[in-house]
């Protein structure tokens, strides 16, 4: 006998974001203010969302709020259906309003020119640029935040169209007082010994670490890093060296760092990125000036 189909379940979104910020906050003050809601208005909501799903969700104790058996199962499923949310929205935004788009870049990437070329040929589009943090692209785009992306790899491509724009040779960065600064070049082995910073990102660490070395050792372990801005303060404190795009002009800005071109070692990549299926006609054009505009180092 086949299985009954489930009955529909009627889940209000509104309740559902409001258990996700409790399940972050684990505390219900601390979800309240977040949400500009009193603790009792919070406590009524999650006991209606609890009524919807037919299972208590939250325990509170002493210590604070604790995810039941049933509040662990749901917390990722109520993520992912707050995520689809927001997309089917920004799908049916995007459908209605055929003349926006919003071009995201990593720090020092300039995209000026071909932002400029896009506006000026297509005088009736809405163009918004958007700053992204290094690791933010994917989850940007698949989140519709953004409709194109100009950054580096490696990140992670699944679900999207990249292409590449140029190549980028690598540089080391070291403090201006470092024994290597003023070199003409330098390769790994001049860094065998020389500590790198980290990330929680296992592939930026293994591209930007150079890590494991074409012999298989392991670069040495800097400190652990969330923030560009911290990388550059590491370095300059003479904690770490880094590896970092030779076009960066890191020096401009810090004239107590130096960067040495990092010879024997593979280039990196400025890519533009936007989603697999979107087929938008702003997007296209963008892609062509980006094309056009991003032709490499000089």
């Amino acid at each position: 006998m086949a299985d009954s189909p489930l009955p529909p379940v009627d889940l209000d979104l509104r309740l559902v974001r409001s258990f996700t910020t409790v399940a972050e906050h684990r505390h219900f003050g601390r979800a309240a203010a977040a949400l500009h809601l009193t603790q009792s208005s919070l406590s009524r909501q999650i006991a209606r969302l609890e009524q919807q799903v037919g299972a208590r969700l939250l325990d509170r104790t002493p210590q604070g709020n604790r995810l039941t058996d049933a509040g662990e199962v749901f917390l990722p499923l109520a993520l992912a259906l707050l995520r689809s949310a927001t997309r089917a929205a920004a799908r049916a935004r995007a459908a209605a309003q055929p003349s926006r788009i919003a071009i995201g870049y990593i720090g020092n990437l300039v995209v000026t020119p071909a932002v400029r070329e896009l506006r000026q040929r297509h005088p009736g589009a809405q163009v918004r640029i958007i700053h992204l943090d290094w690791d933010e692209p994917r989850a940007a785009l698949l989140d519709h935040r953004v409709d194109a992306a100009v950054a580096r790899l490696p990140f992670p491509t699944d679900g999207l169209h990249v292409t590449v724009l140029y190549d980028e040779p690598r540089a080391l960065l070291v403090p201006v007082d470092h024994h290597l600064a003023g070199k003409e070049s330098v390769t790994l082995d001049d860094i065998a010994d020389e500590p790198l910073p980290r990330a929680l990102d296992p592939v930026w660490n293994a591209f930007w670490r150079a890590d494991p070395r074409p012999d298989g050792t392991r670069a040495p372990d800097g400190p652990l890093i969330e923030a560009g801005e911290d990388k550059l303060e590491l370095v300059a404190g003479g904690q770490a060296v880094a590896i970092v795009p030779a076009t960066a002009r890191i020096g401009d800005l810090r004239p107590d760092l130096t960067t040495i071109p990092l010879e024997g070692i593979e280039p990196s990549h400025v890519v533009l990125a936007t989603r697999a299926d979107d087929r938008s006609r702003l997007v296209t054009a963008f892609r062509k000036y980006a094309e056009a505009h991003f032709t490499g180092p000089g």
